[in-house]
């Protein structure tokens, strides 16, 4: 029997541990001078630069401390889970604290990143692909298909794509916490929707709910951190916030069987990925030509004079609709 009631209290620790432990790190990292360095052309964003960063370790730690607390039975999805992001929080850790000795917002070289990056995914995928965690449920048809070795490449992908989208996606105050918490909330529910119509075909159900716990509990740890980075932030996440958060959202999707919702829910990452490939294209193929004022795409919507908080909220009507829409149609 699912117990939701439990679930709330986790959700709610998580809330309440990440505020507290916002109070104790922001001002350590306040300490250790961990400012942001604002790129130069981003004009508009000019007095957040020295705003604290790497804020991702409050909601990275708080759900580690809650999830630890509250899983029950079998976990050892979950936990594999919490490493993969971990690993990622690693290399993201790596480029702001690059970012903040040289003082400029060149952290790890794009090579030196995607190598990183390229690593961890390709462990994973093969991990993934040995533990036969190939079979994905197939949105709007409702049924699960084992991809074989393609599954292995499509993880290998998604792994890629996810992280640097999420880290796209963190450009404004609130952005990527908003849109995550929603989607890892409405995962939360896609996947307790699916263990009550679909049991039979799950093997290990213990398995599948603490992962679904995992997604509330790192709802819950974004909500208590965007009491802190809301606009405007008094500290930003990122990128050791953006690529643990790349890793641990592809993550569950790919060991709940979830990955092929994952750019559906999370359309908004998508449209921040697609829209800095096009315009790089665009820039280079005709010659310093823009399709965008400036990308990614919410950054196209601040010069055309929207507000951040006006942007974010729309970036989060647009998930919570895709989110509905993909709960409603396994149903």
């Amino acid at each position: 029997m699912m117990n939701y009631k439990w679930d709330l209290i986790a959700f709610l620790a998580a809330i309440f541990i990440s505020i507290i432990l916002g109070k104790i790190i922001i001002p350590l990292l306040k300490k250790l001078k961990a400012g942001q360095n604002v790129l130069s052309y981003v004009d508009n964003h000019a007095g957040k630069a020295g705003t604290t960063t790497m804020g991702g370790f409050i909601f990275g730690i708080s759900a580690l401390i809650c999830f630890l607390v509250f899983s029950q039975g079998r976990n050892n999805f979950s936990i594999a889970a919490l490493i993969v992001a971990l690993c990622f929080l690693i290399v993201g850790f790596l480029d702001d604290f690059i970012k903040i000795k040289s003082g400029n917002n060149q952290g790890l070289t794009a090579k030196q990143k995607i190598l990183f990056q390229t690593a961890i995914s390709l462990l994973t995928a093969i991990f993934v692909y040995y533990k036969g965690f190939t079979h994905f449920f197939v949105p709007f048809y409702n049924k699960v298909i084992d991809f074989g070795f393609w599954g292995c490449v499509i993880v290998f992908f998604v792994f890629i794509s996810t992280t640097n989208c999420v880290n796209l996606t963190d450009g404004l105050d609130g952005l990527a916490g908003g849109v995550s918490y929603l989607y890892l909330l409405l995962f939360y529910f896609l996947i307790k929707v699916e263990l009550s119509l679909y049991s039979n075909n799950i093997v290990n159900v213990s398995e599948i709910q603490n992962l679904a716990l995992l997604c509330l509990i790192q709802s819950g740890s974004l909500i208590g951190f965007l009491v802190y980075n809301t606009f405007s932030a008094s500290v930003f996440m990122g990128d050791t916030g953006s690529l643990y958060l790349g890793g641990i959202i592809a993550t569950i999707s790919i060991f709940t069987s979830n990955v092929l919702f994952l750019p559906l829910i999370g359309i908004t990452y998508v449209l921040s990925g697609i829209s800095v490939i096009i315009q790089v294209c665009v820039y280079k193929l005709k010659k310093g030509k823009r399709v965008f004022l400036m990308a990614p795409l919410h950054h196209h919507f601040e010069y055309k004079g929207h507000s951040e908080s006006k942007i974010v909220f729309v970036y989060k009507l647009i998930t919570l609709i895709a989110g509905v829409i993909c709960i409603v149609s396994v149903m």
